[in-house]
């Protein structure tokens, strides 16, 4: 009988189903918390706060096109415009950039680690006219 048909049958060899009952996920191993991040079109779904350390933003794309998520520790202004006037310079950002994702296309989910100091982030997405047309929101870690 193989694997296949071990588990179809409720066969499973010990260490899989220990694998299986323990949910297989590392993050709730090594102490990270795990937020659900949700991207649509001009509108990101996230918690409003999380506990300062190791984080991983779990970032699902609703779609219709393709989003990037980028997180910077939160300045008191709004964020610098390049001179296209429809995105973020993320050259001037730099410096206070805690992490980003790469486009990600409609249905796929992405991870991104972070480990966050106390303060407020801002997530954003800056495609053409995406950060402009709201799709951002603020994150407190305390």
């Amino acid at each position: 009988m193989n694997l296949r048909q071990r588990l179809s049958c409720g066969l499973a060899p010990a260490g899989l189903l220990v694998l299986v009952l323990s949910g297989c996920g590392g993050a709730a191993q090594t102490g990270q918390t795990v937020l659900r991040v949700t991207e649509r079109d001009f509108r990101i779904t996230a918690p409003r706060r999380a506990k300062a350390g190791d984080l991983v933003l779990s970032v699902r794309n609703r779609g219709p096109d393709a989003h990037e998520l980028i997180v910077v520790r939160e300045r008191s202004a709004r964020l610098p415009l390049r001179r296209d006037g429809s995105t973020v310079s993320e050259e001037k950002l730099e410096p206070i950039i805690a992490g980003a994702l790469e486009p990600g296309h409609p249905g796929s989910v992405r991870k991104l680690r972070l480990h966050l100091a106390p303060g407020r982030y801002e997530l954003f997405c800056n495609m053409s006219g995406h950060y402009l047309g709201g799709m951002r929101t603020t994150l407190v870690v305390g």
